[in-house]
């Protein structure tokens, strides 16, 4: 039968199960402690890089003022005659005077998730009024890019006369693919 443990050896067991506690207490807590101070750490430093990029709501509004606008295409008419109208409105305030703008077939480019629709513009202007258009053309939000520009002026004519220019334009932005209209 089992024998009673003396006080003596009752001690030995107790001290020995707070030792086993005591040993994975500092085994497993050391650890845990390392990795808080490596996580207290990188706080730091992330708040550190942060402070560095704050700026103050003034420089925000600056910064986000020469940020060209871009709007997310819709369907090929709406996109197209969106597009169009700030165009022409944009020529206009140039005072550049065009043929009718005329819009191109919409055409797939690989690896875009957009269909690309063109826009050609045939104009005669003066050369400053195609720069002062050319510097206005990221305000447009449907604007992807300047696809081809060629500028014409006749050399035959004297120098003051050479300021007047013919340009051929076509601009493109994107617009829904007809997959993403039927999800709808």
């Amino acid at each position: 039968m089992a024998r009673q443990l003396n006080e003596r050896e009752k001690r030995l067991i107790v001290i020995g199960a707070i030792s086993v506690v005591a040993i994975l207490a500092l085994t497993y807590g050391l650890d845990g402690l390392n990795h808080w101070k490596g996580i207290r750490a990188s706080l730091r430093s992330a708040r550190a890089q942060l402070d560095e990029v704050a700026i103050d709501k003034k420089e925000r509004a600056g910064l986000l003022s020469i940020v060209p606008v871009a709007e997310t295409p819709e369907l090929e008419e709406k996109q197209g005659f969106l597009f169009r109208e700030r165009l022409y409105e944009q020529l206009k305030k140039a005072g550049i005077k065009t043929e009718p703008l005329t819009i191109l077939a919409a055409r797939r480019k690989s690896g875009l998730p957009y269909r690309v629709l063109k826009i050609k513009c045939r104009a005669k202007c003066k050369f400053d009024q195609l720069l002062a258009f050319l510097s206005s053309l990221p305000e447009n939000p449907y604007l992807v890019g300047i696809e081809e520009l060629r500028i014409e002026c006749d050399t035959k004519q004297p120098a003051e006369k050479r300021q007047d220019v013919e340009i051929d334009l076509t601009v493109s932005t994107f617009i829904e693919p007809p997959s993403a209209t039927r999800a709808r």
